[in-house]
């Protein structure tokens, strides 16, 4: 069984070191040290740090791969226009069990981050600066760098810069849940979208980027863009950090030039000659199979050429004695997990869909294998957040690139082979923390059911109620009870109360339990007509 990655696993470097300079000779660069490994630095105006990140193609190196530059002038842009400073915020929060890459950077090399974010802040004029992380090490780590600066919270401060710890899930990662943490609310996603660029932290234009970005950012400014550009490819400069783990003897973070061959990387941390298959970028990444990794190499356009994705920077080979969809069944469990239960296509749809892949496992022929797909792809573009459809994706690739071990489970007895627990998960399998909230967060006690011979498929508790209810090709709701997320249990006494044909009722499990105050308690057949009123 694979053990859970601890904060800071061995970290290696192919080539010469940037992100990683002095890594070999102290464990952690205070400012002293980092300012004698990488030297001082000098502010840029900011057009110019915006050509500079264009120059040398800098992406977001968090997951979703957006062009620093763009971000740069939109928030700049949009400050001008609306005449307020903005907010600048380093997304330091690494909440996959298999990322390790910015939590060793925090802790290893803080002020290398920092560089970044204060050239952006000097650059937009910005007097906010916040780093948001969600592990102890990673907040006492950017604290102290923050106080060997003379960086704090006070108000008489010209920057005011502070830590936002949340707790270790896969929602907190999100840059919706960190600006709503950071405004006082719970680190979930907000269930709008808004770009952070246009309104973000308190309203304001927010420049909100990973913590890598931030210190690819700065050894950037340091060495110039043409000095950047002699490592790596030609259109993706550069070095990448990624942490593999998985099927290896050593688990590792590592820095590598764009262009290295993936199998190359595998060989370096003890990943097996030939892996059964490898997952690139994550558990919001994609499954790709052995063929496939010779083709690979540590590039964000040639994962994605083969069907891979860079992502998060993770990358986990499996071995070929082990069952690779029971291993992704046991990610799609923990995915399902960590929803923040605020909608439908989350809180319902990956439940269903890690039961779909169980029920594939289990025996259920070619028609689980076709529920399972139709499940994985109604939870696409319909969330509250990325998170459903990072697991979709995981899910869509897990079934594309193992089909010999699909055909043996789908026509066959099964493939035979064990689950050995190669990816890793949090102890338990499921974070060492909960999202705050209190009464805000979760699923309550409360169920909401539909009563088939009263309803008439007007559809209203669909548009009112969409975590829960969904109308079919029929116009009718898709399920007949759910239970309903905490937070949305005033939608759902308003469903009821607005329902034109009085067909929906709420009850609730008292068992143990003081009485819920804000809704009904309603026993099976009591008057409907009382819920109308």
């Amino acid at each position: 069984m694979n053990e859970a990655l601890p904060d800071v696993p061995e970290v290696r470097v192919v080539g010469l070191p940037q992100l990683t300079s002095g890594f070999d000779l102290v464990e952690r660069l205070d400012l002293p040290m980092h300012l004698k490994v990488h030297g001082p630095l000098d502010p840029l105006g900011g057009e110019q740090l915006a050509k500079l990140a264009e120059r040398v193609n800098l992406k977001g190196r968090g997951g979703a791969g957006f062009p620093f530059h763009k971000k740069l002038r939109s928030v700049a842009e949009s400050a001008i226009r609306r005449g307020v400073r903005p907010v600048v915020v380093v997304n330091g929060s690494e909440d996959e069990p298999a990322c390790r890459k910015d939590t060793v950077l925090i802790n290893r090399a803080p002020h290398l981050i920092l560089d970044g974010a204060l050239l952006c802040a000097e650059a937009l004029g910005a007097r906010t600066l916040v780093v948001g992380v969600t592990r102890e090490s990673t907040q006492r780590s950017m604290e102290a760098a923050l106080a060997e600066r003379g960086l704090g919270n006070s108000r008489r401060s010209a920057l005011r810069a502070w830590v936002r710890r949340n707790p270790v899930r896969m929602v907190s990662g999100a840059a919706a849940s960190l600006i709503r943490s950071v405004d006082g609310g719970p680190a979930i996603p907000p269930g709008r979208k808004v770009s952070a660029s246009r309104s973000g932290v308190g309203g304001a234009p927010t420049l909100l980027s990973n913590a890598e970005t931030f210190a690819q950012l700065a050894i950037a400014a340091r060495i110039g863009p043409e000095r950047y550009a002699h490592t790596g490819l030609h259109d993706e400069p550069g070095t990448v950090l990624l942490t593999v783990s998985g099927a290896v003897t050593r688990p590792m973070v590592i820095e590598v030039p764009t262009g290295v061959p993936l199998r190359y990387v595998l060989r370096l941390a003890g990943a097996p000659p030939v892996p059964q298959g490898v997952l690139t970028g994550g558990y919001h990444g994609k499954w790709i199979d052995a063929a496939t990794v010779d083709e690979a190499i540590v590039s964000r356009n040639s994962l994605d050429a083969v069907g891979g994705s860079l992502g998060a920077g993770a990358i986990l080979p499996i071995g070929r004695e082990t069952c690779p969809l029971g291993e992704s069944l046991r990610v799609a469990r923990w995915l399902a997990e960590e929803s923040a239960g605020q909608c439908g296509p989350c809180y319902l749809g990956l439940p269903a869909a890690a039961h779909g892949l169980e029920d594939v496992l289990d025996g259920g022929g070619p028609a689980a294998l076709e529920a399972l797909k139709q499940i994985a792809s109604n939870v696409k573009r319909r969330g509250a957040c990325s998170h459903p459809d990072g697991s979709a994706m995981f899910l869509e690739s897990a079934i594309k690139a193992f089909t010999d071990d699909l055909a043996a489970h789908v026509l066959g007895d099964g493939c035979g082979r064990p689950v050995e627990g190669v990816l890793p998960l949090f102890e338990g399998g499921r974070a060492p923390t909960g999202v705050p909230g209190g009464a805000e967060s979760g699923a309550s006690r409360q169920s909401i059911h539909v009563d088939w011979t009263l309803c008439r498929g007007h559809g209203l508790c669909a548009d009112i109620l969409p975590e829960v209810f969904e109308l079919g090709a029929d116009g009718f709701p898709t399920v007949a009870q759910a239970q309903v997320p905490r937070y949305a249990e005033a939608k759902a006494l308003r469903a009821v109360r607005r329902c034109p044909a009085l067909a929906l009722r709420i009850e609730e499990d008292t068992r143990g339990q003081a009485p819920a105050r804000n809704l009904p308690v309603l026993s099976q057949g009591r008057g409907r007509r009382a819920l109308g009123r």
